[in-house]
């Protein structure tokens, strides 16, 4: 039993001086490639859409791509924070209280580009039925927590 006992030991201890080692690795080849996160965002993009018909997924793409451009835009990343943005009023359910609340919180540059990136931007500009003026003399109009 002492034996079997020993083994057992020495093979767990092998088995984790070898994750380790491939951490070790890992990392280091992580930090000496300057484009290696820039790579690795793009390869999990590059693949495939999840199925947005299933209500839980979509809820879940949705936070995340909200999650992912409010961190691109911390860190000045405004072209790409915009496209994951876009992707989230996209697959939104409401995406007309979306952009009113993008539109209260985000800098202007960025809320105007991200009303440039949309699909069918210029056909909604254009019956009027987004325009940062519309939406600006509804949110002035109605006080916040009043009831209309």
């Amino acid at each position: 039993m002492v034996v079997g006992r020993s083994g057992a030991i020495a093979a767990a201890g092998i088995c984790g001086a070898a994750f380790v080692g491939y951490c070790i690795y890992f990392d280091r080849k992580r930090r000496s490639e300057p484009d290696f996160k820039n790579k690795l965002r793009e390869s999990k993009s590059e693949g495939p859409l999840p199925d947005l018909q299933d209500p839980e997924v979509a809820q879940k793409f949705f936070l995340e791509e909200i999650q992912l451009g409010e961190d691109l835009l911390s860190r000045g990343e405004m072209d790409e924070a915009v496209q994951h943005l876009s992707n989230a009023v996209a697959v939104c359910g409401q995406p007309q209280q979306l952009l009113q609340v993008f539109m209260q919180t985000l800098p202007s540059p960025v809320f105007q580009a991200l009303l440039q990136n949309l699909p069918g931007t210029d056909t909604v500009l254009a019956s009027d039925t987004c325009t940062e003026d519309k939406i600006h003399s509804e949110r002035t109009r109605t006080a916040p927590g009043a009831f209309t």
